[in-house]
């Protein structure tokens, strides 16, 4: 059975399946993210004293964290042109370089949380600590599932490219959308919980 919509475009929207389906789920990820931000607002101004992000937490590694998925999100977007002009070991590297930035990112923030954890700083420590532990918990969660799908595309999944190039390019470009939105989410958290 031949799926419709895999490798042309929709004629009532202009995208194919898999880029209409990633912006779907990102339309409920911007949903569920927004009103994490919005109780951490709510929190905050209702709080009598708010504890202050840079004087509790690791800027530094934040920082450092931003840097790597900024860069995570360009060489991904490269990987996305070189599958477009049929550079496949090219774009598989890239693929590949982009799946290691995430593991930095996420051996990164697992050591900043051991260092909370030793400190006793946990999310029953304050309302702080509680919305940290959430906002950046479940960003990890974001990236971890990107991490699989960039493992499908780099192992098993690679061989759709030799069979069906535009759909294998098209699954790269919808993951290339989701990864975007992994990093603004990370740069919203880094701005507002972070560093202020």
């Amino acid at each position: 059975m031949d799926v419709p919509y895999t490798i042309e475009p929709r004629t009532d929207t202009g995208l194919y399946n898999a880029q209409l389906g990633v912006w779907l789920f990102i339309a409920s990820e911007v949903m569920l993210f927004g009103a994490l931000f919005s109780g951490y607002a709510l929190l905050r101004t209702g709080a009598d004293a708010w504890p202050s992000g840079s004087r509790h937490l690791a800027v530094t590694l934040g920082g450092v964290n931003t840097f790597v998925l900024i860069a995570s999100s360009i060489v991904m977007a490269l990987a996305v042109r070189s599958l477009r002009h049929a550079q496949w070991r090219r774009g598989r590297r890239e693929l590949a370089i982009t799946w290691v930035l995430g593991l930095v990112f996420l051996v990164i923030k697992a050591y900043e949380y051991r260092e909370h954890v030793l400190a006793g700083e946990l999310p029953s420590t304050n309302n702080f600590f509680a919305i940290y532990y959430t906002l950046t918990g479940l960003h990890a969660l974001h990236v971890i599932g990107g991490l699989i799908v960039l493992a499908y595309l780099i192992g098993p999944g690679a061989s759709m490219r030799r069979t069906q190039p535009v759909r294998f390019t098209h699954r790269a470009a919808g993951l290339s959308i989701y990864w975007q939105f992994v990093d603004i989410v990370w740069i919203l958290v880094f701005l507002t919980v972070y560093l202020l």
